[in-house]
């Protein structure tokens, strides 16, 4: 149950982030600012939602790292045998054979 709600949550955060690196204005931007490009336009102002934005990305990567490892956790955790020598354990063991050896082999008489 709260393997799916982090998967839900890891989800929507790796959503979120990409829109937001979208949204986000390059820094070959500012040379046509100096131009006199629309970059008073914007709706937060010239510089104004740089901290904002960049911060709420911060936020997000850092969610988005840790229900990452969150989830590696989890995947790591069952009971799937961890080396190829306890699957080897898990198995159905080999038969001996109860007698001496095999059978089209005749046994000699004891004297």
């Amino acid at each position: 149950m709260i393997n799916t709600f982090i998967l839900a949550a890891h989800t929507v955060v790796a959503i979120a982030l990409i829109a937001l690196v979208l949204v986000q204005q390059g820094k070959g931007a500012d040379a046509g600012a100096a131009f006199g490009s629309g970059a008073s336009a914007t709706m937060f102002g010239s510089r104004g939602a740089a901290s904002f934005l960049s911060r709420t990305t911060a936020v997000l990567a850092t969610v988005f790292f840790l229900t990452s490892l969150t989830l590696g956790y989890f995947a790591t955790q069952g009971s799937a045998p961890k080396s190829v020598v306890e699957r080897i354990q898990v198995e159905k063991p080999v038969e001996v054979p109860k007698s001496g050896g095999p059978a089209d082999v005749p046994q000699l008489p004891k004297k």
